[in-house]
């Protein structure tokens, strides 16, 4: 369980990642994102629930 949960992160990691010109105009909503699952990821692991 806890390999397939670091491999979704680092999958978002890469796919927040702006790397064609066209998201550039994203802004932080991808990356915003991301730090809110990790958040929450980070609290459920703390609380041992992950």
């Amino acid at each position: 369980m806890r390999t397939l949960i670091l491999l979704i992160l680092i999958l978002l990691l890469i796919g927040a990642l702006p790397a064609w010109p066209y998201s550039a105009q994203w802004g932080y909503y991808p990356s915003g994102g991301l730090g809110t699952v990790l958040v929450i990821v980070l609290i459920l692991w703390l609380l041992g629930y992950v």
